[in-house]
């Protein structure tokens, strides 16, 4: 893991290094994930991830965002991998079409 940090430090990426008990905002939780802060919310009241509230606040562990990530990653892998397959059995490889002139 050191080897990495060092790696991406040399190619001047920006590290952090949280223990996964780390209490987010959602604005941090969404910018983590990559997605609007509204967006992050729906995931939150729908149940995709634990939150806590402090008073009105809603409160992330960075291990619930971690967890998340890579739940919705092995998802999109399945899928992916399930397409793929029925592109295969359907022939969809070995189909070439030569292209028709425009002009």
């Amino acid at each position: 893991m050191l080897r990495d940090v060092v790696v991406a430090l040399s190619e001047g990426l920006a590290i952090t290094i949280a223990p996964h008990n780390t209490m987010l905002t959602t604005q941090e939780a969404a910018d983590l994930l990559n997605v609007s802060r509204p967006t992050l919310v729906r995931l939150l009241t729908d149940g995709e991830i634990a939150h806590t509230m402090r008073g009105r606040h809603r409160r992330v562990l960075l291990r619930d965002v971690l967890d998340y990530r890579e739940r919705t990653r092995q998802e999109r892998r399945q899928v992916l991998d399930q397409m793929t397959a029925d592109a295969e059995e359907d022939g969809l490889y070995e189909a070439t079409s030569t292209p028709r002139r425009t002009r």
